[in-house]
């Protein structure tokens, strides 16, 4: 009898080539591998210490500062994007970082967030800011005495999605995730994590793309940013 090994591996591979290149996200947007020891002109920032430093963009909160180190890049519109980016743990002061499409323009939610792909050391966390946790009402909410009602919790349970991982110190990972329609995908190393689907992720026009440090030690490379091909 023969053995059914081959076939299988062949079909995990496949599986595996699938996850890490759709074919859909074909037009560089943008893409810094970090040689040089500074940021280039494109990047902007928003409280944040970050040093671009061997070959690596270190991100750092300033100590006392009252929001997480902010570094971005601003693009022209777009819908749907594909964002690359190597990243590690290097001390357990890193407790998480985030993947932000914003839009600047936009009006309706707090800092013209979109959506968002949380990372910690234990669970990717996927999160439709635009109708969720900052949509203004509910921002607002939260600062008031009375805070967030129970039909605004049960709301906010339906726009975030968390997946469980297990990151250790030291190593290297890749995150890919792609917003397609209502939809993140999410990848590690190649493989899906998970999926979530939410009206505010279609969101047209994303102008802004951030990697958000909470708080500090986490290092970053190969940062790319990738939209489909034009028509």
């Amino acid at each position: 009898m023969k053995s059914c090994l081959p076939l299988l591996l062949a079909t995990l591979t496949a599986a595996s080539a699938l996850a890490q290149d759709t074919g859909i996200y074909s037009r560089t947007i943008f893409a810094d591998d970090f040689a040089k020891d500074s940021f280039g002109k494109r990047w902007g920032h928003y409280k944040s210490g970050s040093v671009v430093k061997d070959g690596v963009l270190q991100g750092i909160t300033p100590e006392g500062s009252d929001h997480s180190a902010v570094d971005n890049v601003v693009i022209e519109p777009e819908k749907d994007l594909e964002v690359n980016v190597k990243f590690r743990y290097t001390s357990d002061k890193a407790k998480s970082f985030n993947l932000w499409f914003d839009d600047k323009t936009f009006k309706g939610s707090h800092a013209g967030h979109i959506c968002n792909v949380n990372v910690s050391p234990t669970a990717v966390n996927i999160g439709d800011a635009k109708t969720g946790n900052f949509r203004n009402d509910i921002y607002a909410k939260k600062k008031e005495p009375g805070g967030l009602s129970a039909e605004d919790k049960e709301l906010l349970k339906s726009k975030n999605k968390s997946f469980p991982v297990k990151l250790t110190l030291q190593d290297w990972h890749t995150l890919t995730a792609r917003t397609q329609g209502d939809e993140i995908e999410v990848l590690l190393d190649g493989k899906s994590v998970g999926k979530f689907k939410s009206e505010g992720i279609a969101h047209e026009s994303k102008t802004l793309i951030s990697l958000t440090t909470n708080p500090v030690d986490v290092q970053y490379d190969d940062f790319s940013i990738k939209g489909v091909a034009k028509k």
